[in-house]
């Protein structure tokens, strides 16, 4: 079984009609998310969180601001993003308005009997 890291994305628009909401109709958003990860628990690794503002390191100007359109992550198993693409049909992030996922394959070190090399799952 692979392990892939969910990316779920938004425009900045969908994010902020979300957070006017009030709280019956999150709630309701709340719960669809609850019922996706009940049908969904076997290949749940780790439901994830919602994600704040991205900042960026690098060597030549240390720690800056970048805008993305992330908004959460999950942890899920699945034999491929194939099948992991049919489990996230109907997904409840999918209600907001131009809203995507990502899905990336984490991929495992061992050691080969040298440095630490990276092998494909």
């Amino acid at each position: 079984m692979k392990k892939f890291l969910v990316l779920f994305s938004a425009p900045a628009k969908s994010i902020e009609q979300i957070m006017k909401s009030t709280p019956e109709q999150q709630k309701v958003g709340m719960d669809r998310w609850m019922a996706w990860s009940k049908a969904a628990a076997e290949a749940l690794v780790d439901m994830g969180a919602p994600l704040g503002k991205t900042s960026r390191v690098t060597m030549e100007h240390g720690v800056s601001p970048t805008a993305d359109d992330l908004c959460g992550y999950s942890i899920i198993e699945a034999e491929s993003k194939d099948a992991l693409a049919e489990l996230l049909k109907g997904h409840p992030h999918f209600m907001m308005p131009g809203a995507t996922i990502d899905l990336v394959e984490t991929l495992t070190f061992f050691s080969g009997g040298r440095a630490w090399e990276v092998k494909e799952t």
